[in-house]
């Protein structure tokens, strides 16, 4: 047995493309398993894994390593409370909202899809969230509802305050709001997944795609648009709007939420011979590179650049916004075009260049997102969204050591300013 047979029963078991994530990762993940298992070379461990469930499970989740926290991608959930808002519940009596986290990984999201509606005043007694893992070990910390400080990230906790208790040093959420999400230990390319159609009125899986192959992402596109209602909001990663589009999702037309419907169906006078699919090397070849993980999007900055810049324009201004509204709708290259137009004719700005790493980074190109990452840092050295895609990107590159240093430097940084708001 080769490291490169293990590659291939992760593939076909979850869909990883090692070639995602680097085949590094797959090979130190089964060395860990062999030394824990007590097996003496692959062959003994493959016969293992092919032999035992519970030894599958174990290397799936030594391979998979979330990163996620509460309000990731904030205005994700901002599109969600202001389209299904108290108006809608009004004006839909006794239909139930329905929500699907895919995958939910250690609870964060699905959390946040109750909290975000129930802030904007939804009754949470007619919402429903299904939350789906593969991982059964962060299933069961998601169904305890505890947490550590690294799950709350970003200057914006007040919704901590109102929502969690602290007990026992973690932060734990009320059964009010731990009962309004079921969790389910699944895996998406189960033939029997989630079986019925059109069951949920949005659906949060960002992220995923961008760790599969082309083949494989084109089959959970399908699966999802099943479990999509007709006028549902499928809200994907950065880097996975473009395949969204190819495959006959159009825009909801909220910025930076990267949200998506179902293609209205055309009127019958204009329906002609159906196109020939596109082929999976045409939509490989058509999407960009994969980003090492995912990319947050991109707030305005709350605090004055260092050194100030001058005011922009409204030109100026207009540009970067069609920055955003273009990488919003999957088309990158052309928002990396705005971005370098805007930063040609203006003073560097905290906010142009980390939009413009956040989309040089789903282009695949790595070293200019760097590049920008680390030049919003020079203006404002506290950018913690800025700090965490840069250690992402060192930790990918092998420099764990590198990108433990930025997130100590972005906790430092939290606590300075929680302690200055506090005065």
């Amino acid at each position: 047995m080769t490291p490169e047979g293990f590659q291939q029963w992760l593939k076909h078991t979850m869909g990883l493309d090692a070639a995602s994530i680097g085949p590094g990762v797959v090979e130190r993940a089964v060395q860990r398993r062999m030394s824990a298992s007590e097996r003496a070379d692959l062959t003994a461990y493959w016969h293992l894994l092919r032999t035992s469930q519970l030894e599958q499970q174990e290397l799936i989740e030594a391979v998979v390593v979330p990163e996620t926290w509460f309000f990731r991608d904030s205005q994700a959930f901002a599109a969600l409370s202001h389209h299904y808002d108290p108006l809608w519940a009004a004006g839909h009596p006794g239909e139930r909202l329905r929500a699907l986290s895919l995958p939910c990984s250690s609870g964060e999201e699905p959390y946040t899809v109750v909290m975000a509606l129930l802030d904007a005043g939804f009754p949470i007694d007619r919402l429903d969230v299904d939350a789906v893992d593969i991982s059964e070990r962060a299933l069961s910390k998601a169904r305890h509802g505890a947490y550590g400080n690294n799950s709350f990230r970003g200057r914006e906790l007040g919704f901590r305050d109102r929502h969690f208790r602290l007990e026992d040093g973690a932060w734990r959420l009320p059964a009010s709001i731990r009962s309004r999400v079921r969790f389910i230990q699944g895996n998406v390319l189960d033939i029997a997944f989630l079986p019925g159609e059109a069951l949920y009125d949005a659906i949060f899986c960002r992220n995923l795609l961008i760790y599969f192959d082309a083949q494989t992402q084109v089959r959970t596109v399908e699966i999802l648009r099943r479990l999509l209602r007709p006028q549902g909001l499928l809200f994907v990663g950065p880097s996975e709007a473009s395949l969204m589009l190819a495959e006959g999702f159009v825009s909801a037309q909220f910025p930076m939420a990267f949200a998506f419907r179902k293609a209205p169906p055309k009127p019958a006078a204009d329906i002609a011979a159906p196109a020939p699919r596109k082929t999976v090397a045409a939509i490989a070849s058509a999407r960009p590179a994969p980003p090492p993980r995912a990319l947050s999007a991109v707030p305005r900055p709350t605090a004055p650049a260092r050194p100030a810049p001058q005011p922009a324009p409204a030109v100026d201004e207009s540009l970067l916004d069609r920055a955003q509204a273009l990488a919003d709708n999957g088309r990158f290259a052309e928002a990396a075009t705005a971005c370098e137009a805007y930063l040609q004719t203006h003073s560097a700005s905290a906010r142009a260049l980390y939009l413009s790493g956040l989309i040089h980074g789903a282009l695949g190109r790595d070293n200019a997102a760097e590049d920008h990452f680390r030049k919003v840092l020079y203006l404002e050295p506290c950018h913690e969204e800025a700090l965490m895609h840069l250690a992402l990107l060192l930790d990918t590159r092998g420099d764990a050591a590198g990108g433990r240093v930025l997130r100590l430097r972005a906790q430092r940084c939290r606590s300075a300013a929680t302690r200055q708001e506090s005065q």
